[in-house]
C-alpha cells in the first residue's frame, strides 16, 4: 500500500503506478486506437455505507464480494464495476486497472457531448461517503496522483476534473457536498 508519498511523488510506468498496491482486476477492457485519456472522474465508495474497514470495495472490484456478508450488498449482486484506483481513509493507494486500460466506474454518462465517459476518462474512488469529510492524507494523495496523471495524460486539464455527480446528474452524487473542491484545486 501507499501511503505518506507526498515528498516523493508518484510514477507511472505502462498505466501502472509504480508505488502502491496493485491488485488487478477483471472488469476492464483495452482502450481503443481513438480513446485519448482527457477525463478524470471523482467518486467516493463505502462498503457496506460509512463502514471503512475491511476488503469489501476490492472483492466488489474483482467479483468476489461476500453478497451475505451484508444484507446491503444484496443491491450488488451481479455489478460488474471497478476504478482504476481506490485512495483509502489512511491515504493508502490500491490501484485495480491500469490507466491505459478502461475501468468500468462511468455507467452511463455524458461529458462535453461526449457519452461513454468510461472510454476516456480515469475513475478516482475516495473511501468516503457524500456527508463525511475526506481525510487530509486522501486529500493529498489525491492531489499528487491528479499532478502525476496531468504529466502523463495532458489533455487531463483543470476543466477536466469533475465528479461522478457531473457526468451522471441526477443518477449519482458523488463525491458529495463533503468533498472539498475548492481546497483540491487550489492545491492543483
Amino acid at each position: 500500500m501507499l501511503s505518506d508519498l507526498s515528498n516523493k511523488g508518484l510514477t507511472i510506468k505502462s498505466g501502472w503506478l509504480t508505488e502502491g498496491e496493485r491488485v488487478a482486476s477483471p472488469h476492464f477492457n483495452p482502450r481503443g486506437c481513438g480513446d485519448k485519456v482527457s477525463l478524470l472522474v471523482i467518486h467516493n465508495i463505502s462498503l457496506p455505507a460509512g463502514q471503512f474497514t475491511g476488503n469489501y470495495i476490492s472483492d466488489l472490484f474483482m467479483g468476489c464480494l461476500d453478497y451475505s456478508a451484508d444484507e446491503s450488498f444484496a443491491d450488488l449482486r451481479g455489478l460488474n464495476v471497478s476504478a482504476h484506483c481506490l485512495i483509502r481513509r489512511n491515504g493508502d493507494i490500491i490501484q485495480y486497472v491500469g490507466f491505459n486500460d478502461k475501468a468500468w466506474h462511468a455507467g452511463k454518462s455524458c461529458f462535453n457531448h461526449q457519452n461513454n465517459c468510461n472510454d476516456f476518462s480515469i475513475g478516482i474512488e475516495l473511501e468516503g461517503t457524500d456527508t463525511l469529510d475526506y481525510t487530509q492524507e486522501q486529500y493529498k494523495q489525491l492531489i499528487d496522483l491528479t499532478r502525476c496523471l496531468q504529466q502523463e495524460f495532458p489533455a487531463i486539464i483543470a476543466n477536466n476534473i469533475v465528479g461522478h455527480c457531473d457526468i451522471a446528474p441526477g443518477r449519482k452524487t458523488d463525491p458529495g457536498q463533503a468533498f472539498n473542491w475548492q481546497y483540491f484545486r487550489d492545491s492543483l
